[in-house]
């Protein structure tokens, strides 16, 4: 990438995606200028260089602030040039005036990713290109160096399932407990081993036999989301709910929750099953 690639204006229409999401990804240093602007034609030319020299780990955003008044308002841009480092949708860095090239580099040198998050990234890039053994050796790297890696215990445990090995996965996701990626694969491992243990049971016939039996129709819909048959799944568990909250702990709300972490909170069925839900409890 060269200088002139990692360099790019942004606007209020586009630092959304420019800049939140693309920091996702890679860190993104954000020029907050204006023309008028004396120091900042002082900074510009040296965070520009800047940029070729550390892309692609980091890429800058120029936004004049006089032209995109919504943003610099967003960000409390009081004093310009103000330099802000955004990584994960956040800013994590920043500093306000035209500082000297080596206090500049050394900000750039601050916000580049870490050696484990690097190897996370490339792990993905591995996974994605469908090799799953160099994917496998990267992430793995990533937590030799930092074993909380949230990415590569989710990728290396993608993998692992991938190829059936459910056990390691469920030890390995345990560095992750509160990753809603990491928690819908643990729910995901539950499903497959509930499937495994009761294939051949045949609970279908037995919840149409007994409507009324909280226990059949729990174990039904759990059988159901174990083929990703979601909705079909939680009406099943909902009418168990309905029919006896406190069966096993409350088992079945507990896995109508997983679904909908399964599906994401924001899925249009979770939305709707959460209300349903309520309605079931209450």
């Amino acid at each position: 990438m060269t200088a002139a690639q990692a360099v790019f204006d942004v606007t209020d229409a586009t630092f959304a995606a420019e800049v939140l999401e693309r920091s996702k990804q890679t860190a993104v240093v954000v020029d907050f200028w204006a023309p008028w602007c004396g120091p900042c034609r002082m900074l510009g030319p040296i965070i520009e260089k800047l940029a070729g020299e550390f892309a692609p780990d980091v890429v800058v955003a120029k936004l004049n602030t006089d032209e995109n008044p919504q943003t610099a308002t967003q960000f409390r841009i009081q004093g310009i040039p103000a330099v802000k480092a955004f990584r994960d949708g956040r800013v994590v860095a920043e500093f306000t005036g035209a500082l000297p090239e080596p206090q500049v580099r050394a900000f750039f040198a601050r916000v580049l990713p870490s050696p484990a998050e690097i190897a996370a990234r490339d792990a993905a890039r591995f996974a994605s290109a469908g090799d799953s053994a160099a994917a496998e050796a990267a992430y793995r790297d990533a937590l030799a160096a930092t074993p909380s890696n949230a990415d590569a215990i989710v990728g290396l445990a993608r993998i692992l399932l991938a190829r059936g090995e459910r056990r390691e996965a469920e030890k390995l996701l345990e560095r992750a407990p509160i990753d809603r990626r990491a928690k819908s694969l643990r729910h995901r491992i539950f499903l497959d081993d509930f499937a495994e243990k009761h294939a051949k049971d045949n609970l279908e016939t037995e919840a149409a036999n007994n409507p009324r039996d909280a226990r059949a129709r729990y174990r039904w819909g759990v059988m159901l989301a174990a083929r990703e048959q979601y909705e079909a799944a939680l009406e099943e568990l909902i009418e168990s709910v309905r029919l006896d909250k406190t069966l096993a702990d409350g088992a079945a709300r507990k896995a109508v929750l997983a679904i909908f972490d399964i599906l994401g909170l924001e899925s249009p069925l979770a939305k709707e099953y959460q209300r349903k839900l309520s309605a079931a409890i209450f």
